[in-house]
């Protein structure tokens, strides 16, 4: 059966407010999903979408899967017991900047460094949205917020620089307005074994509206971000004139035809590379120096977490005497209370 995104969306009405950045993201992943499914020989039946506590964690509500709106930062260990206990779901999470960073830090990192299968889209408006307006792990410094009326003093989270430094295994940014890249992205990820991280850049029009607008802006869009598709140039740019090379230690920015500077010269995209070094340089890129990398940045093969417990059960209860829970209260020193 070959389903539509009108299958994955439920009767429940959106309660995002008008010009949120979530409503594009949402629509992305339902028109995603029926291709997953297609590539990856699943039914419907088979996605459960859990979520925290956030504006972005009310997303399996508007889902026709199964779902699961959890607590504040414990959707990740929620999803991690969802996956080991049932392997066969494709598990899908929601969750936001301070859900994730804040609160849900821990569960977070560990979730990444065990490699689960699980597919976690980090919706990122670097704002408590929910409970109107505090600055998150993610809020720029300086920020002017409702907690920070003279501005933020800490410095924010690089949520792709969490990821691999906690040894992540795939790793992808996009912007909430690009539905046919977000649609790619996410059909990728799902085909990821591990835990895959896509970061939303997503607009709150209410507390913190314009927050990535230096990049997102259309007329300026193609100058101040780089759309990286692995095997190709790092090439980017209204006229496609520019392009990133490594320039001693670390990257660089540059003109096609300036400098000497050729084609040629110009970097091609290894998602594959398994050291992370040009990865973790690729996502600390900001504008003005740089243009901000979206797309799949980091896709590598490990072992997941899931599949070892998975084999390491099946080993041990072949090896073992007994077969049940009742052989094993019955089993050792047993005694009858009359």
């Amino acid at each position: 059966m070959r389903y539509t995104a009108q299958d994955f969306k439920s009767n429940q009405e959106v309660r995002w407010c008008p010009g949120c950045g979530d409503h594009a993201v949402i629509s992305s992943l339902h028109r995603a999903l029926p291709d997953v499914c297609e590539q990856l020989g699943l039914s419907k039946e088979n996605l459960v979408v859990v979520s925290g506590i956030g504006c972005s964690s009310r997303l399996p509500y508007y889902m026709n899967t199964f779902g699961f709106h959890s607590i504040h930062g414990r959707a990740t260990a929620i999803s991690t017991g969802i996956k080991v206990a049932n392997p066969d779901l494709s598990v899908w999470q929601a969750t936001g900047d301070g859900d994730s960073m804040a609160i849900g830090g821990n569960h977070f990192i560990h979730a990444i460094r065990r490699n689960v299968d699980l597919n976690i889209v980090l919706f990122n408006n670097q704002i408590y949205g929910l409970t109107k307006g505090q600055y998150s792990p993610t809020s720029k410094l300086g920020a002017i917020t409702k907690t920070s009326p003279y501005g933020t003093v800490e410095r924010p989270f690089t949520p792709g620089a969490l990821v691999l430094g906690a040894r992540g295994t795939f790793f992808a940014r996009s912007l909430d307005s690009e539905i046919k890249l977000n649609q790619e992205i996410f059909i990728e990820a799902a085909k990821h074994k591990g835990t895959s991280v896509v970061e939303m850049l997503v607009n709150c029009v209410i507390f913190n509206d314009g927050a990535h607008s230096i990049i997102s802006d259309r007329e300026n869009r193609a100058d101040r971000t780089i759309v990286l598709k692995h095997g190709e140039k790092m090439i980017y740019g209204k006229n496609k004139d520019k392009g990133i090379i490594l320039d001693g230690q670390g990257l660089k920015a540059v003109t096609i035809g300036e400098n000497g500077v050729t084609e040629d010269d110009i970097l091609v995209h290894d998602a594959h590379c398994e050291s992370a070094g040009i990865h973790n340089m690729l996502v600390d890129m900001k504008y003005p120096d740089f243009p901000v990398a979206l797309g799949v940045i980091r896709d590598v093969k490990a072992a997941t977490y899931d599949e070892a417990v998975k084999d390491q059960v099946i080993e041990v209860t072949g090896k073992s005497n007994i077969k049940s829970v009742d052989e094993l209260l019955h089993s050792g020193a047993t005694w009858e209370v009359k």
